[in-house]
């Protein structure tokens, strides 16, 4: 039961979501603002999926849910149009949570309190979800609708895209018919994909001797933020600072200069965005303690000026605090600093093949170190899936060297282009009858759900597109509300010309 502050919370909500109900398409927007308004983690989709199915079953359309949780939902064709190819429409029932610092927030219980800004909305200090919320709400109005023409459809609405795309490797062969399949989670109206990266979390634990603080130290806590983060993935091209590195930097500095004792680092949060945040306890000499001060504001300049194009808003702040009482030993404390150092971040090769494509990159997106134990998140990409793993192995070697255990899961393929299949031809070739222009058929470095799913629908034909979305997984994300009415019209004309089932 939401509790009475909850329930204000969402009210609240809904009614900042006014506007959005009055945008065109209407039908789209409003489904939009009813999705926003479950709680949809990933991991936490119970509550969206029994959204999904209901909305299914009032329509009084045959809905099933599978064992892992996707949730299907088949339309009958538009009179006239029985004989045309099915048509699977595919989307991501979760999102990404990710709020300011200093947003009041709770993911739990609230809906997602959109705000327009000329011609884009966004939310109010957290993540849209407009990845994937614009797609589920296109969806979701096709099958409500009874004035537009389309083919047999069938919606694929999965889960947990975000956090291991557990909900496409657990879709099982059979469940579907299509042998055409549009994924809507593409962030650029321009952009036809064709295919995506593959990738696998690397996750480093281990376990350290702590020692007392030495007597007559000072306790200093050093905060990075600011850092504009997003698309671990889409966003890795950019160069954008990555708190996790700033932060060992800064710390490796120090520790170099002056010796410091540190107690905890808390950096990052999810595998899929590049980390914005980093806050580092420590221990040091009182004697020493306004040098290093002095030293990291000295160092937070530097950083600021080397990050001032992609991270205009860096701040690094330092302050006081009680002097912790546990401290990392100082032998291991400078080989994990140093590992941390070493390991890859960013773009380790780029596609030779496509221009201006990543091909292999690392994030480091987690790190966490207290009371004894220390925990290091990557998510690894790659178009090669052997080049992915060579790159994964080398971090879990230079984690190795310093006593850590190293897994991989989550692993998933990459999705290879098929730039000659009749769905990509149709598409390109309307997109040029509309806009006048060729549009931009190409991969990304995104994880896509088409190379999973197409594992056990090989005969399926796919393709991926969408409206343009800017700072996903970031509290920046938002959606442009023009581009929206562009997908949608391009959405609905290709409907209108797939062809008869042969």
């Amino acid at each position: 039961m939401i509790n009475q502050q909850s329930s204000i919370k969402i009210q609240q909500s809904t009614k900042m979501s006014t506007t959005i109900r009055t945008l065109s398409p209407a039908p789209l927007w409003n489904n939009f603002a009813d999705l926003n308004a479950v709680p949809r983690a990933s991991k936490k989709e119970k509550r969206v999926i029994e959204f999904a199915k209901s909305f299914g079953e009032k329509l009084g359309l045959p809905t099933h849910v599978d064992a892992i949780g996707n949730v299907i939902i088949k339309k009958p064709a538009s009179p006239g149009m029985e004989n045309r190819m099915t048509v699977a429409l595919q989307g991501h029932l979760d999102m990404v949570h990710q709020k300011n610092s200093s947003t009041n927030f709770n993911f739990d219980s609230q809906g997602i309190e959109m705000l327009v800004e000329g011609d884009w909305v966004k939310a109010n200090g957290t993540t849209l979800g407009a990845d994937n919320g614009i797609g589920v709400a296109s969806i979701m109005t096709l099958l409500a609708s009874t004035d537009i023409p389309h083919p047999p459809l069938e919606a694929l609405f999965t889960i947990d895209e975000e956090t291991g795309m557990t909900g496409a490797l657990g879709l099982k062969g059979g469940l579907l018919d299509a042998k055409i399949m549009l994924n809507l989670d593409t962030e650029d109206d321009r952009e036809l994909t064709i295919g995506c990266a593959g990738g696998v979390d690397v996750t480093a634990t281990g376990t350290y001797s702590e020692n007392a603080s030495l007597a007559g130290s000072t306790g200093i806590r050093i905060h990075v933020k600011g850092l504009t983060g997003g698309h671990s993935g889409m966003d890795i091209h950019k160069g954008r600072g990555n708190a996790n590195k700033i932060m060992n930097r800064i710390l490796f500095s120090t520790n170099e200069k002056f010796s410091i004792q540190l107690s905890s680092i808390d950096g990052g949060s999810l595998r899929n965005a590049i980390p914005r945040e980093s806050v580092a306890d420590l221990a040091i000499a009182a004697n020493n303690s306004a040098a290093l001060v002095a030293f990291v504001k000295e160092l937070a300049d530097i950083l600021k000026k080397e990050n001032h194009t992609t991270d205009s808003n860096l701040s690094i702040d330092v302050q006081s605090i009680d002097a912790p009482a546990k401290v990392m030993s100082s032998d291991f404390q400078r080989n994990f600093l140093r590992s941390v150092y070493a390991c890859p971040n960013g773009i380790y090769r780029m596609s030779p093949d496509i221009k201006d494509l990543v091909q292999t990159s690392n994030n480091v997106a987690r790190i966490l170190l207290k009371e004894g134990s220390y925990t290091i998140q990557c998510l690894t990409r790659s178009a090669v899936d052997s080049e992915k793993m060579d790159l994964a192995q080398s971090i879990q070697s230079t984690f190795e060297l310093i006593g850590a255990k190293v897994s991989f899961a989550g692993g998933y393929p990459g999705w290879a282009p098929a730039p000659d299949s009749s769905i990509v031809k149709l598409m390109r070739n309307l997109y040029k009858d509309r806009y006048k222009e060729e549009p931009l058929v190409d991969a990304c470095h995104a994880g896509l759900e088409c190379g999973i799913i197409g594992a056990n629908y090989p005969q399926t034909e796919m393709i991926s597109f969408g409206p343009n979305i800017l700072g996903a997984h970031s509290p920046d994300e938002k959606v442009q509300i023009s581009s929206v009415q562009k997908f949608w019209g391009f959405l609905l004309e290709t409907l209108n010309r797939i062809p008869e089932a042969k």
